[in-house]
């Protein structure tokens, strides 16, 4: 019997409703961490006097972090386990982002900036890690899905706070004190069972669950070098279509993102450049909930070629348009596309490669999404001396190629076991 029949048969309903829910919340906090800076860059800026290079360096700190997070996530996933790590980069990620409100410079601001980056980059692989190797097979991908949509919940709260109460940005930063509750529950939570079978084998899934296993299990491959084999012949093309869909998708992101309040100002909309934003991060919800329906529906591969597709048209749309309105709605359409290739290839990345190496796979690939993010905020300012537009031209072709390379590399697993 394979490990997912196991998950299947000791794992309850319930008990995985209750870790998305959980992971949620938890994936909602590092949202509004990573998001803080769409709303508040601008305060931050005038605050500080900031030239349009030292804010996105400023920017792209965070995204260092993120790197950061996101290389050691994979050592830290596969040698002390899903549990630790989840809760050690949550830690990060709550306390450096509040003590960010207290910075008294903008020297401090980027430390601290860059030490809750390290939290929101190794948290992401770690829960996604651990959700997909605690759910059953029919449902895996759907909640891996509505596990990254909460990523959307998290951006519009954090959004709504700033628009609303946060005309301080330095209490945006404050409000994350709330995610604390968070710690009590993520620290009675129990070892994944995958990782708990791979590294005790049937004795230790015995322990975990409290009851006896009768069924004999099949063993999980555990590779001399992790890293290594995401490059061998029987992983290389997953790791280069998954490697090139993060840096992909999170360079079109955060650099539509994080400048969209000024780009918006750039484009006419000089009142209300902060509420319009707003408005924009609300379509990255139904992105999402549209892409968890089409991942079960059609399957991960055309899914993800059709909302690579979306982003690419309705970028080049969107960098083409003059009026107010087509703005929005290209805006809106873009950020749909978007973030559901971000549900996508959340829930695709953990179904190519086993148990073994799963951690280091993720934490590979949030790798390339930190370095593209760390890119991102200097890409998208360079084109404000012409017309800032224009950087979509360039996201819409990337998001094309995306598409024809997953066609040509990607897989379908689609309701196959993971090993």
């Amino acid at each position: 019997m394979k490990i997912d029949r196991v998950v299947d048969l000791y794992v309850s309903s319930k008990v995985q409703r209750s870790l998305l829910l959980l992971f949620s919340l938890a994936w909602m906090a590092d949202a509004a961490g990573v998001m803080m800076m769409t709303f508040t860059l601008g305060g931050i800026s005038s605050e500080w006097h900031l030239s349009i290079f030292q804010s996105s360096t400023i920017a792209s700190l965070t995204f260092a972090g993120m790197l950061l997070g996101a290389i050691s996530s994979g050592f830290v996933l596969d040698l002390a386990g899903r549990k630790f790590a989840m809760n050690l980069f949550l830690a990060f990620t709550i306390f450096f982002t509040f003590i960010d409100g207290f910075s008294p410079s903008p020297l401090f601001f980027g430390i601290f900036r860059l030490l809750s980056g390290i939290g929101y980059g190794g948290l992401m692989p770690s829960v996604n890690a651990y959700l997909s190797e605690s759910t059953s097979i029919k449902i895996r991908g759907r909640y891996l899905v509505l596990l990254e949509s909460s990523w959307a919940v998290g951006s519009i709260l954090i959004g709504l706070y700033a628009v609303t109460f946060g005309s301080a940005w330095r209490s945006v930063y404050y409000s994350i004190l709330v995610a604390s509750l968070i710690f009590i529950p993520f620290l009675r939570i129990k070892e994944s069972p995958r990782y708990v079978f791979l590294k005790k084998g049937k004795k230790g899934l015995e322990e975990l669950f409290g009851r006896r296993i009768e069924e004999d299990i099949e063993t999980i491959e555990k590779p001399v070098v992790p890293v290594k084999a995401l490059f061998g012949k029987k992983y290389f093309k997953s790791t280069i279509l998954v490697w090139s869909s993060w840096f992909t998708i999170s360079l079109i992101y955060y650099g539509l993102f994080t400048w969209l309040p000024k780009i918006l100002s750039a484009s006419g909309i000089q009142a209300n450049a902060l509420w319009f934003t707003f408005f924009i991060f609300l379509a990255q919800l139904p992105g999402y909930l549209s892409a968890a329906y089409f991942i079960e529906k059609i399957g991960r591969k055309p899914s993800l070629i059709l909302f690579f597709a979306g982003t690419a048209v309705s970028s080049l749309i969107f960098s083409f348009v003059t009026n107010i309105y087509t703005l929005i709605i290209a805006g809106l359409v873009t950020s749909f596309f978007c973030m559901g290739v971000w549900g996508l290839i959340y829930a695709y990345t953990p179904e190519l490669f086993p148990t073994s190496f799963r951690g280091s796979a993720n934490g590979s690939a949030g790798m390339m999404a930190r370095i593209a993010g760390i890119i991102a905020p200097y890409f998208v300012a360079a084109f404000f001396g012409t017309n800032v537009l224009h950087a979509l031209i360039w996201f819409s072709i990337l998001a094309f190629l995306m598409a024809f390379l997953t066609a040509f590399l990607g897989r379908e697993t689609k309701a196959e076991n993971i090993e």
